[in-house]
């Protein structure tokens, strides 16, 4: 007869308990019986004595030890008591001892994953300060300058306010884009959507950024001529966003005399895929994972060098899954990069 993995316990204690006393009956009856009724004693005898051991054994396992066990389970939250209650009590310790292993490597996990975490969290924290404590530090140097009597002097009173003041725009730049962050984070950012033609809004973007690409002679590029329309559905302000943070992006990181390219098509027949391609400097692999996220930079001193909040990419990412859209990146060092997104694409009417 087989028997249930649940009661292995119970069972190998039964038996060992049988038969030692067993044996113990066997040579005790044997000095006054020798005959069939004898045997017939010491089997009855036996079958009692398991039967008993097994019950007693299999009560005590779950009434007893095994809501102990539950505790100290619960106690070091190995495990839920929910989860516990949804499995068949078993009096196997093997089978114990392999559940709690398993729950233990999966505390284990989560403790690295929030170990990780929480580093992310002071980088992030740190980097913060440092975004916000640059520009207030800059903006306080010059009024101290001006305090001490170089207001007195126009010309520097009108390059020290001049400086000052772009420090005050950095500031509002950053605690701007937190705000939109957060936004998006909390789902609170109410979208407009609404269809229109990507392929204007990436000229527009073009124009609007001429003159910063003209700075470090970057060309800005269609990969081809676009003769018809073609019309996406989205938040049209933020999808400009977007492109803008994606081409300021290529541009600073670009070859001089290089070029930004963007191209545009069909993506899974519902979506379009947009993309911008410079041949500039490129990231490395192992920055590629992290580069969406807050604050995050490449490149430290050359970042905050050519300025920006080092929030644009995490903003990119966020609006475009704030859409249910996704962003790719590919990139190979010193030979550029390649960021594309999706977008759904505007039923024909």
């Amino acid at each position: 007869m087989k028997i249930k993995k649940t009661y292995a316990f119970a069972f190998k204690t039964s038996l060992f308990i049988t038969l030692s006393t067993t044996i113990l009956f066997y040579f005790s009856v044997a000095l006054f019986l020798n005959n069939w009724l004898y045997y017939l004693i010491v089997v009855f005898f036996s079958a009692i004595v398991f039967t008993v051991t097994f019950f007693i054994t299999q009560y005590r396992v779950e009434k007893f030890i095994y809501p102990r066990i539950k505790k100290i389970l619960e106690s070091v939250a190995l495990l839920n008591a929910t989860d516990i209650d949804k499995t068949p009590i078993s009096s196997n310790f093997d089978e114990l001892s392999n559940e709690v292993e398993k729950f233990a490597k999966i505390k284990q996990q989560q403790i690295k994953k929030l170990t990780l975490q929480e580093g992310y969290r002071r980088e992030y924290l740190g980097n913060i300060s440092h975004e916000l404590k640059t520009p207030l530090f800059t903006v306080q140097g010059y009024l101290l300058t001006l305090e001490e009597g170089a207001i007195n002097d126009k010309k520097i009173r009108k390059k020290y306010l001049e400086r000052a003041n772009k420090g005050v725009e950095r500031l509002i730049s950053i605690v701007k884009d937190l705000d939109l962050i957060s936004k998006l984070e909390s789902t609170n950012l109410n979208l407009n959507i609404q269809p229109f033609n990507i392929v204007e809004l990436v000229n527009d973007t073009f124009d609007l950024l001429e003159m910063e690409a003209k700075k470090r002679n970057i060309s800005l590029l269609l990969d081809k001529q676009y003769k018809q329309p073609i019309m996406v559905v989205a938040d049209e302000e933020r999808i400009e966003q977007v492109l803008t943070n994606l081409i300021v992006n290529s541009i600073k990181y670009g070859k001089i005399n290089g070029t930004t390219t963007v191209s545009i098509e069909t993506f899974e027949n519902d979506k379009v895929l947009v993309t911008v391609k410079d041949n500039g400097e490129g990231i490395k692999e192992e920055h590629q994972k992290r580069i969406f996220e807050r604050f995050y930079r490449v490149d430290q001193s050359r970042s905050r060098v050519q300025g920006g909040s080092g929030l644009g990419l995490s903003i990119v990412k966020h609006i475009i899954e704030a859409h249910h859209q996704e962003i790719f990146v590919k990139s190979k060092y010193m030979r550029g990069s390649e960021f594309s997104f999706t977008l759904e694409k505007a039923e024909k009417i």
